[in-house]
């Protein structure tokens, strides 16, 4: 009966279909009133994507804020949900043995194995701090009373990944600003206006705070690296997103943190657990007219045939998105968004949620983008904007650039944070989204006559059993595709370990090459396509 109501629900020509009723039915989301009085009900909840049960099925994790009543009264918000997946792209909400508890204003999800006991484990962000919840071997999660991630403070993305090579997995957290109502402007209030209309107050005129590492211990727990790290030799920014990638092929992960009015920062890891700040002389921390954006979320991907990863940002509405592209010159990256067909249509929107998916398997990374305002007040005249907004589909040419089409043939939302992955078995990644408006959003992907495709799924013994950080190549006739196995999916989620890999047209095996962390050299495997493989390190 589900798989029957499914079908009927896509949109001749749309690129994804709305299945959102039947997937989820009615959830409704938590995140402030409508008037949007203050900046803590701005940013949106946060998703992660990840079979959290064993059963081959992704399940979805979704987190709430709260409302400006509940803060005042100190009370807590909406419990997060775990939604099991049925594996036909729909879920049901899961047994009381995965329950937890309400946050004072819950933000933002990061997943990983922390114990190396094979199962997926969470870490919830907050207005107030994190919270860990160990994964009880598929049955449930039961919260990690003394974790050592210890700190106050608004935080928004968190990552986990393995930053002094030892093996086990860390947690880099981004902070957003100080925020307590007794203290923040009323709206409206000492200069708080945008367009000749008073607006909420924030970030400007509020102090930053400086982002966190933990560093873990192998065991689930973890202590605080931050300063030894170096995150507070530069000033404190507005962070908002956070992905982990290995930009320059040295075999050690590095962080690029997405900040609102405030320049991007990218920290370049030194080794033993070190950063140092190199955003500027990258080339990666400003916009194209040289001047700080206000960024939200990030996607890295494959743009061309580079050998490094791209950086997309999206930013605030009057601002264009912008695309980091490597430059011929060795650790330095281009802003490229203008030319490449990405500037122009993003200048009159506010972008959040963002990454890059082979939407219709041709072995090119496409691009979405969701995009809702921040202040109800655009939808007054002379703005030239708009509070809710259609959200993006950009898909990727052979010469590297994108030509956008309607992600969907929806009615425009107010959106936020937004995970891709394959959610009914069939080969392609398919989109979840939070909204301020109209509840969860559930995207099936469509893409008329899809390439070949292949999935990939590592394991190896011991810590970090999902490789995260391995490098891996798939290589068809000469055509490479190139990714990095991370969970970090840029604004407030995580996105599923696999890899989704389209290869265009043939169906002949495929040439698939694994640098395992920790290794010099890759390791060759022939796969078939059209199915997922369960790819194990050899020690």
């Amino acid at each position: 009966m589900i798989l029957a109501g499914l079908a009927l629900l896509a949109a001749e020509g749309a690129a994804y279909a709305d299945i959102s009723q039947v997937a989820v039915g009615a959830l409704e989301l938590v995140c402030g009133g409508a008037s949007k009085d203050w900046i803590v009900e701005v940013n949106g909840g946060g998703l992660a994507l990840e079979d959290l049960n064993g059963d081959g099925a992704l399940d979805l994790i979704v987190v709430e804020g709260s409302t400006i009543e509940r803060l005042r009264a100190k009370e807590v918000g909406p419990s997060p949900r775990v939604l099991l997946g049925r594996g036909d792209g729909s879920f049901a909400l899961a047994p009381e043995t995965w329950s937890m508890a309400g946050l004072t204003w819950g933000t933002g999800v990061a997943l990983g194995d922390v114990d190396g006991d094979g199962w997926c484990d969470v870490c919830l962000a907050s207005l107030g701090g994190l919270v860990l919840y160990r994964n009880l071997a598929g049955q449930g999660l039961e919260r990690v009373e003394d974790a050592g991630l210890a700190g106050a403070g608004w935080f928004t993305s968190c990552v986990f990944f393995d930053a002094d090579g030892n093996g086990t997995l860390d947690l880099y957290a981004a902070r957003y600003l100080d925020f307590d109502l007794d203290k923040v402007p009323v709206r409206g209030t000492q200069g708080a206006q945008w367009k000749g209309k008073p607006v909420l107050f924030g970030p400007e005129g509020l102090e930053a705070e400086s982002d966190r590492l933990y560093l873990g211990k192998g065991d689930g727990t973890f202590v605080d690296g931050s300063v030894e790290a170096g995150l507070e030799s530069v000033p404190a920014a507005f962070g908002l997103g956070v992905v982990c990638q290995d930009f320059d092929l040295d075999g050690r992960p590095d962080l690029y943190v997405s900040n609102d009015s405030t320049p991007n920062h990218l920290w370049h890891n030194l080794g033993e657990g070190r950063f140092k700040e190199v955003g500027f002389a990258m080339g990666l921390s400003h916009g194209p007219e040289g001047r700080e954006q206000a960024g939200m979320g990030i996607a890295v991907g494959q743009v061309g045939s580079d050998a490094i990863p791209s950086v997309f940002v999206t930013n605030f509405s009057g601002e264009s998105n912008v695309l980091y592209r490597p430059s011929r010159r060795p650790g330095r990256f281009r802003e490229r968004a203008a030319s490449l067909g990405l500037a122009q249509t993003s200048r009159q929107r506010l972008g959040w949620g963002t990454g890059f998916t082979d939407w219709n398997r041709d072995g090119r990374a496409d691009l979405w983008v969701l995009n809702g305002h921040v202040y109800p007040e655009a939808d007054a005249p002379g703005t030239d904007t708009s509070y809710a907004q259609p959200d993006q589909l950009f898909v990727q040419q052979a010469d590297g650039s994108f030509v956008e089409q309607p992600l969907f043939g929806g009615k425009d939302r107010v959106t936020r944070a937004g995970v891709a992955g394959d959610i009914d078995g069939d080969g392609d990644e398919d989109l979840v989204a939070w909204t301020m408006e109209g509840g969860l959003l559930v995207l099936r992907n469509d893409a008329p006559d899809p390439g070949s495709w292949i999935g990939l799924w590592l394991h190896q013994a011991g810590p970090n059993p999902d490789g995260i950080g391995a490098r891996v190549e798939v290589e068809r006739e000469g055509h490479i595709q190139r990714f990095q196995v991370q969970r970090s999916a840029g604004f407030q989620a995580s996105r599923p370990a696999r890899l989704v890999v389209g290869l265009g047209e043939g169906s002949e095996p495929v040439i698939v090459r694994v640098r395992w962390p920790g290794q010099d050299e890759s390791k060759e495997y022939r796969l078939e396509p059209g199915r997922y493989h369960r790819v194990q390190r050899d020690e």
